[in-house]
């Protein structure tokens, strides 16, 4: 299941929000946020941060790198370099392969 799946439909996500979805403090977030350039919320003028599906994106793929592979920050930056002409679908298409085969496995075990 993707985070996606996980948060409502609109323009804009609070930190709270996608902090929630990913299952980390929002204190993580704000600390990618300064590391990974892909990242870039909208600030209101009172400082709050919104994100965009292009953020939440962005976040996903470090959270994958980072917290599902084991990269640190600076291997996570690293391959995101080497690959920055990989597209986003890539990684969206290997994310809904990997839940299928999920899936599959769990109706395999249940017979």
């Amino acid at each position: 299941m993707s985070v996606l799946d996980k948060l409502p439909k609109k323009l804009y996500y609070g930190i709270g929000e996608v902090s929630k979805a990913f299952e980390v403090n929002a204190s993580l977030i704000r600390f990618w946020e300064k590391e990974f350039s892909s990242i870039k919320p909208k600030k209101h003028t009172n400082g709050q941060r919104y994100f965009t599906l292009e953020d939440i994106k962005a976040i996903e793929i470090v959270y994958h790198l980072v917290k599902e592979r084991g990269y640190t920050i600076e291997g996570a930056k690293t391959h995101l370099k080497t690959y920055k002409n990989e597209k986003p679908e890539h990684f969206d298409l290997i994310r809904k392969l990997t839940n299928i085969k999920e899936e599959l496995t769990k109706l395999k075990n249940s017979m």
